[in-house]
């Protein structure tokens, strides 16, 4: 039986836009201005984030933080007001449920990941979440992805992760995984080596399922 592990975040909702919108709101404050191909770089690809601003710009530990709880409050007050749902997510995962073990591994917080699905209805579709917190280190390193190993004792030859991101991709193969992308919106165009297979939309994943 094949296990399925999702990321969420451009995978299962359309959230990625919202969080570079609160990075650059803090960042606006400084006097920075973040484009959009450099947030995928920094944020979505590096994993460095506000971190590489700290180290160009000399800023105190203290500070950054400080900014870090200002671009988290912000982007949960996005993730409250705006719609999240991604076409096709409810129906793919409907035909999912029941035909195999689904979870959710995502580099979210807690706090955010709980104010996206308050609304969604998808979470009776996974038998677990892992989340920030429930492993030691995030993507791009493969913790995130031993731990869905570990709890589900699952052999790895028979899983299946579902990314959208260059970095979740290296976290599931570092972990010997093996990974279909699906491309959001600040994906599309990223190098995807190595990945089983590149969909153009998630209602494929049911189809190509029977491949493996």
């Amino acid at each position: 039986m094949i296990h399925l592990f999702f990321d969420n975040d451009g995978v299962l909702v359309d959230t990625e836009h919202l969080y570079m919108e609160a990075s650059q709101w803090v960042l606006a404050e400084q006097g920075i201005a973040l484009g959009a191909a450099e947030y995928v770089d920094l944020f979505m690809r590096q994993n460095r984030g506000l971190l590489h601003f700290a180290d160009a710009h000399g800023w105190s530990a203290d500070r950054l933080q400080a900014m870090r709880a200002r671009r988290n409050e912000r982007y949960a007050a996005l993730l409250a007001r705006e719609p999240v749902m991604l076409d096709g997510v409810a129906e793919t995962l409907a035909t999912l449920h029941g035909r195999a073990p689904m979870g959710i591994v995502t580099s979210s917080r807690r706090e955010h990941f709980d104010i996206i699905h308050a609304r969604t209805g998808l979470l009776r579709y996974f038998d677990f979440v892992l989340a920030e917190g429930d492993y030691p280190v995030s993507k791009p390193d493969p913790a995130p992805y031993l731990a869905a190993i570990a709890r589900t004792g699952a052999d790895p030859s028979a899983c299946l992760v579902i990314e959208d991101s260059e970095r979740g991709l290296r976290s599931a193969l570092a972990a010997g995984l093996r990974c279909a992308i699906v491309p959001s919106r600040l994906t599309r165009g990223q190098r995807f080596d190595g990945a089983w297979r590149v969909l153009d939309d998630v209602r494929q994943l049911p189809g190509v399922l029977e491949t493996l």
